[in-house]
């Protein structure tokens, strides 16, 4: 379980430093929803990550930034927007 754990941390630090890089270099728009899709899911899995090894800290504060993609992620669909 520990290593599935770890490499699922892994892969969501990977995802968080992508949709940072992809939004830094205009890539993307910081309301798109690849940009917010790329932060839940990097967030879930580092914070899934941080709960495990009890880093208390750093698994509330990708409970907030998971709570802020989705609500992101809610307001596009009932603006219609695209990105």
């Amino acid at each position: 379980m520990k290593i599935i754990i770890d490499i699922g941390g892994w892969i969501g630090a990977v995802m968080l430093l992508l949709a940072y890089f992809l939004v830094s270099s205009k890539r993307v728009g910081g309301t798109s929803t690849r940009y917010q899709s790329l932060n839940v899911v990097g967030s879930v899995l580092v914070g899934t990550n941080a709960f495990y090894y009890s880093a208390l800290p750093s698994f509330g504060i990708n409970v907030v930034w998971i709570g802020i993609g989705i609500t992101a992620l809610a307001s596009r669909r009932k603006g219609g927007s695209r990105g």
